[in-house]
């Protein structure tokens, strides 16, 4: 049995055309799909299409057609595909005309049209990444960074069946085949943002992942932008792009119980627990909009209650904007409540202050993380 990327590299080999289109095995084309890619790889030979994906019910293969405002491709914190909403600069670029392609910080997985010779002199997929996973997320860095352009096309649709769980096993178990693919893809085109990753996904620093001497080799050879340039020009929306005051732990001094994430996602509640320093869901950003973050999710408080939440970050300010008195109170005060953060048990809350042990906090940026990065730079 072939993995699905080699087996993709395998169908490029075979194809003639000039034109590649990868598509999943799980997916159906509807009619008029393929003539909005082709066009706009006859408009610029680096530009990747990419259709836009209709749901298949994975139980009753109903087709489910998408509508309205496109979302655009990105990733999470963890380096996980995931759809948002589409930044108003690209609204602003296509006038509000929804029926225009519309650029894509990172493309969803194998479904894409590439120039043959282009797809071939810009490296292909990394064919020493495993089975399938994080090569989505790599040739998207790839074609940016290298001078290509991924283009999302409302006018070209293929539904794809999202199982709820993969059918097959995985040689060595799913974590490690994503782990083993990403800290390559990070190790080649994240620079110094990768020991963010590292810093947040701890438990990938010890998985092996081969030698990059190649592929490093072929981003000098292109003459590829930087990742700083990446989330500056292409999408400077994205939660690696904060400016943090603080990145690290938020630590209650008294009891050395930390913030924790939790792995909660929007609505949840945040959580408290002891202490690691070992990252992971105790990385926490302080930016200066005043919010704190973890990913793309920002706490969140209102007047109705005394639990905080995550919800989406939206940079606004309001339920978000928190004041952190580092060298006095050591408070962090909800500015709409004027109330503390404080913690009981295992939630995080906010109450009235009181200058309690447990309204006191500290904001703590990881020393070996800002080494690593000063160290990176000056190399």
């Amino acid at each position: 049995c072939v993995p699905l990327i080699r087996s993709r590299l395998a169908g490029a080999d075979a194809a003639r055309g000039k034109v590649l289109l990868f598509l999943d095995s799980h997916c159906e084309a509807s009619r008029g799909w393929i003539e909005p890619l082709l066009h706009q790889v006859t408009l610029d030979r680096r530009n990747v299409p990419t259709p836009t994906i209709d749901n298949i019910n994975y139980k009753t293969f109903s087709y489910g057609i998408i509508r309205g405002e496109p979302n655009v491709g990105g990733f999470t914190w963890g380096l996980v595909f995931n759809w948002f909403p589409m930044p108003n600069r690209e609204k602003e670029r296509i006038h509000g005309d929804y029926s225009l392609p519309v650029e894509s910080p990172a493309m969803a997985g194998g479904l894409f049209a590439i120039d043959r010779d282009y797809f071939n002199e810009v490296g292909r997929y990394d064919d020493q990444m495993d089975v399938w996973g994080g090569e989505n997320i790599e040739m998207s860095f790839r074609i940016w960074q290298c001078g290509g352009r991924i283009i999302q096309v409302p006018c070209s649709h293929v539904g794809h069946v999202f199982r709820k769980n993969s059918p097959h096993t995985w040689p060595g178990g799913v974590r490690n085949i994503l782990s083993k693919n990403n800290r390559r893809l990070a190790e080649v085109w994240m620079d110094e943002y990768r020991f963010l990753w590292y810093f947040i996904s701890p438990g990938v620093k010890h998985t092996e992942f081969g030698d990059v001497t190649d592929r490093k080799h072929l981003r000098a050879s292109l003459k590829c932008q930087s990742f700083r340039w990446y989330l500056e020009n292409v999408w400077p929306e994205s939660s690696y792009n904060i400016d943090p005051l603080f990145f690290g732990q938020v630590r209650s001094p008294s009891s050395n119980m930390c913030m924790d994430s939790m792995g909660r996602k929007s609505g949840g509640k945040v959580g408290v627990t002891r202490c690691h320093g070992q990252g992971g869901n105790q990385v926490f950003a302080y930016t200066r909009l005043h919010d704190i973050r973890v990913d793309d999710k920002c706490l969140d408080a209102t007047h109705k209650e005394r639990h905080v939440k995550f919800f989406t970050c939206h940079a606004q300010g309001g339920n978000q904007y928190w004041i952190y008195d580092e060298h006095n109170t050591r408070t962090i005060v909800h500015r709409i409540t004027g109330k503390c953060l404080d913690w009981s048990g295992a939630d995080l809350l906010i109450n009235p202050c009181n200058g309690a042990p447990s309204q006191q906090w500290e904001i703590k940026s990881s020393e070996e993380l800002a080494r690593l990065i000063r160290k990176y730079r000056v190399d």
